[in-house]
């Protein structure tokens, strides 16, 4: 068992244990049993019998967990409020000291593991990854189907007469032993409290004394003729994309020595003059390209690493994309001749290094998660360190790396609905249609030969906004706790916060240019929306070493505004914020581009629409707020056309009259924070807006009776169904918003228990707080299948769940209560991790024109007494396709988009309620339903 303890001032305390098997260690004949295991060690342990115990004592005390499982590790992590952390300690440790995993359990979670595989079959990169271990030689692990599914765990296993419950038991028994578990805890406690603690309780974890599970053995998995050939795949989303991938031995191991894969990544990935993407951006064949190590089990493991560069082309680019691809080989060829260049090996140690040594905390569960991680992969010495920082410059390793690129040995797959009615074969378990060639002769010949080199493709220059100076400002001004307005114009106004807490030399730079033109109609949101794509296209050149010069950046659409981030190193940060500025004022482009943009944003629109999670919120969000245009009326807009007189007319008009809201925050002077917004309006030269613009949406006001809004998904071969019930509490102030988070918070356990744990409905499923535009709310959703359940099935057992609740409510303890409102007062006087998320919390202040900084201290100031459910109901379902839900049988593998290859604009088909549903209005027409309700006022929670 190898241990590390780490003393942060956390007031949640946190866990993570990382068991070094996977997937790979799955038998033949049980797929999937490495994933199921991790879900069922959860489930009761003999000390700790109750099936929901250790999340009903988590959420109870304002903590929360989660597991996952990769190739060759599972990891296990919880947060818990300070006072609760040793009992959450024993409890957890019992999980892996003797879990119960009891037979009728066993059969229950098996629906959770499945749902978890129906959510994951419509994702292109879950596709991809299947389709990709397929190719893998006979007998090695990344063949297996590391999902499981009900079939594989659960009828066939029945069928074989396989027990699946003393399978699980051996599998535990086998490869959760202590002797190759690593455990991180992060708390306030002392060092030697720690250590006394975990001594004494996790010691009782069992030791088998086996070796640890090892694969090393399984060398060179894709050297294999099925592995260097083109695969043209059938994707789920409208995209069109190239990768190029080839699988190397081993890399992790020299992580000290050069990090290969890491320099050739940061060159390939390079955005640059002289890059590839500028070269391909150029000639309008690609948008996007990432090269690299995903540095995941499937990506690195002990058997193989993959070096993959993935190019997201334009219509143009995929009609030639074996030009792209060479222009790819050219450039690696250029990377092989030159040899390994000292200077820039250099400069990314350098920028790493100032990172490193300035970082702000991270996540502290992302942080223990991946320090349990090191500890299984790296020296002691280097567990802090080892996937931060770059050693030791030695270049005939990187050499190697390189030479091993060759085109002879990639294997190429482009993925593109365009590639329909050509791919006759079926990937097993994703049901991905795709089809195998040899590479095209001529090309192979060429690459098989002494090629030219592109004279275009060169390395990119010395980095000039790398940072030097790292002092800290003295302040020139009263230092405040909260951020004040330091500016304020007709124009706009400026809010500044000094950093007096973090001391980094860093800063965070956002401002909210608004305009009322945006929301006038479906046609300029989606004029806005090309216009901020143009923009961000046009930067990605010229910003790009800002960006590897950890300076980010990021300009948003936003509903009623453009909002412009920026962060990073403070010396530098000016700069990209002007560039930003300055290409925002001299804003143009060509027809070319245009075409390239609005292409793309079409296939962004609609993959937005075929994903149930985002058709349903843009649902719902359609039905509250008044005035807001659907996905659907953008992508039918754009669907029929923009003219770029149209488009240059609209930004003309929204740069000429503005109201800029700006915040700066960091290691800035109050004298240079106003400099960013003064810079603003100099270089934009804006009228003022002649009216104030609301920042927000007026919200319908629901009637008291039940709606029933159902429509049916674009994906025909998605099952996946989600069903949200919305309930309207109105315009409230702080101590009822509070109120309702506490109502959450007592309802997120149960709803677990008895929507997911006892009726098996589906994966995903979570009560959560509403606040739309200021008006109150609370929703219940779960994520189902149509193959498995009605949605109204689905919803009258949510019904059950509230109805049961309302009991429980009614019957609330007083400790009970108090327990809760203490837990949600912690989390709410819960210190910054980071000042990013001070900057965060304050941003929202502002762009919702709030301005109450102190918020928090309010909430927590209020008090919670008894809450009362009252609220009005309406019901916002998304649903797949299945027998449940009247269709014919679908086969899920099959990915039918309604209308994808035909000219033709989807539509949402709306469902009549079934015989399950009565006393309900069915909504058929959401525009014409809302125009008959009134609507309430505009509302801030502030009081």
């Amino acid at each position: 068992f190898s241990i590390s303890f780490l003393k942060r001032f956390l007031k949640q305390l946190l866990l993570t244990l990382c068991v070094a098997a996977g997937s790979f260690s799955d038998p033949e004949d049980l797929p999937g049993l490495a994933h199921f295991l991790e879900h069922m060690v959860f489930m009761g342990s003999l000390k700790y019998p109750d099936e929901n115990g250790f999340d009903a004592f988590l959420k109870k005390h304002g903590g929360s967990d989660n597991a996952s499982t990769d190739c060759e590790r599972t990891v296990f992590q919880f947060d818990v409020q300070r006072k609760y952390f040793k009992e959450a300690l024993d409890r957890w440790a019992q999980f892996f000291i003797h879990p119960l995993m009891i037979r009728d359990a066993i059969d229950r979670e098996v629906e959770a593991v499945d749902s978890e595989y129906q959510l994951a079959r419509p994702s292109d990169a879950n596709r991809k990854e299947m389709l990709f271990g397929s190719l893998a030689r006979p007998g090695h692990p990344m063949k297996k189907f590391f999902w499981g599914n009900a079939d594989t765990l659960k009828h066939e296993p029945k069928m074989k007469n396989i027990d699946t419950y003393t399978r699980l038991r051996d599998f535990w028994q086998r490869h959760y032993s202590a002797h190759y578990m690593t455990l991180v805890v992060q708390s306030k406690e002392t060092l030697d409290t720690l250590e006394k603690w975990v001594t004494e309780i996790f010691s009782e974890i069992p030791n088998n004394g086996l070796p640890k599970p090892s694969f090393g053995h399984l060398t060179q998995p894709f050297d294999t003729p099925e592995f260097h050939k083109l695969y043209r795949v059938v994707p789920i989303r409208k995209v069109h994309s190239l990768s190029i991938t080839w699988a190397l031995p081993p890399q992790e191991q020299y992580y000290r020595y050069s990090c290969p894969l890491h320099y050739i990544s940061w060159l390939v990935g390079h955005e640059g003059k002289g890059s590839v993407l500028s070269f391909l951006r150029k000639k309008f064949w690609a948008l996007a390209l990432y090269g690299g190590n995903g540095e995941t089990g499937f990506e690195q493991n002990s058997t193989y690493s993959i070096f993959s560069i993935s190019v997201t082309l334009t219509d143009e680019g995929y009609k030639h994309f074996y030009e792209v691809a060479h222009i790819v080989f050219q450039y690696v060829k250029m990377l092989q001749k030159r040899g390994p260049d000292k200077r820039i090996w250099e400069e990314i140690q350098k920028i790493e290094a100032n990172e490193f040594h300035y970082q702000e905390q991270t996540d502290p569960v992302d942080y223990v998660e991946s320090l349990c991680e090191n500890m299984q992969l790296f020296q002691k010495e280097d567990f802090l360190t080892g996937d931060q920082l770059l050693f030791e410059y030695k270049p005939e390793i990187i050499a190697d790396a390189l030479n091993q690129l060759s085109p002879q040995r990639a294997n190429l797959v482009l993925l593109s609905a365009a590639n329909e009615g050509q791919c006759h074969l079926k990937e097993k378990w994703f049901g991905t249609q795709y089809s195998v060639e040899d590479i095209d002769k001529y090309w192979s010949d060429l690459w098989a030969s002494d090629f030219e080199l592109n004279q275009d493709l060169h390395l990119p220059e010395e980095n000039k906004y790398i940072a030097t100076d790292f002092a800290l400002k003295v302040a020139d001004c009263p230092e405040t706790e909260y951020p004040v307005k330091t500016l304020s114009t007709q124009q706009g106004c400026l809010w500044y916060r000094k950093d007096d807490k973090f001391k980094i030399p860093k800063g965070y730079v956002r401002f909210h240019l608004i305009s009322p033109l945006i929301q006038q109609s479906a046609e300029n949101i989606v004029l806005f929306d090309t216009f901020v794509s143009i923009l961000s296209h046009n930067l990605g050149e010229p910003a790009y070493e800002a960006d590897v010069a950890q300076l980010e950046y990021k300009l948003v659409a936003g509903e009623h505004g453009l909002v412009i981030r920026v962060k990073g190193f403070n010396h530098k940060l000016p700069l990209l914020f002007q560039l930003i500025i300055d290409y925002l004022s001299d804003f143009s482009f060509t027809p070319a581009v245009f075409e390239m943009i609005t292409e793309q944003l079409k296939k962004t629109y609609f993959n937005i629409l075929i994903k149930p999670e985002t058709l349903a919120k843009d649902v719902r969000l359609l039905i509250l707020e008044h005035g807001r245009w659907s996905m659907i009326d953008k992508y039918q807009t754009l669907m029929n056309g923009l003219s770029i007189e149209s488009l240059s007319s609209f930004v003309k008009a929204f740069k000429s009259q503005l109201f800029v809201e700006g915040l700066v925050q960091g290691n800035f002077t109050s004298r240079v924070s106003t400099d960013f917004l003064n810079y603003v309006v100099q270089k934009l030269q804006f009228a003022p807006l002649a009216h104030p613009c609301p920042v927000q949406f007026r919200v319908v006001d629901l009637p008291n009776s039940h709606l029933l809004c159902k429509v049916k998904t674009l994906n025909k071969g998605d099952a996946n169904s989600e069903v949200t019930v919305y309930y309207q509490s109105g315009a409230r102030n702080l101590r009822e918003y509070t109120l309702m988070e506490l109502l959450v918070m007592h309802m997120e356990e149960p709803c677990f228990d008895f929507l997911r744990t006892k009726q098996t409905l589906g994966y995903h499923v979570y009560p959560t707080c509403r606040n739309t535009s200021g008006i109150l709310g609370f929703s219940v959703t779960v994520a189902t299948q149509a193959t498995k359940y009605n949605s109204e099935l689905v919803d009258k057992k949510i019904e059950e769940f509230l109805s049961c609740f309302e009991e429980k409510i009614k019957h609330l303890t007083e400790d009970a209560f108090s327990t809760q409102v203490t837990a949600l007062i912690k989390l709410k006087e819960c210190e910054d991790s980071h000042l990013g998320e001070e900057v965060d919390r304050n941003w929202n202040e502002v762009v919702t024109q709030q301005y109450l900084f102190d918020r928090l201290a309010r909430e927590v100031g209020g008090t919670l007494k008894e809450i009362q459910i009252s609220f009005l109901v309406t019901f916002f379902q998304v649903v797949g396709y299945g027998k449940h839900e009247g269709d014919s049988e679908v086969t899920a593998a099959v990915a039918e988009v309604q209308n994808s290859s035909s000219g033709e604009i989807p539509h949402l088909i709306f469902l009549p309620p079934s015989s399950l549903m009565t006393n309900v209005t069915s909504i058929k027409d959401i525009k014409a339903y809302t125009s008959t309700l009134n609507v309430l006022p505009y509302h801030k929670i502030l009081k």
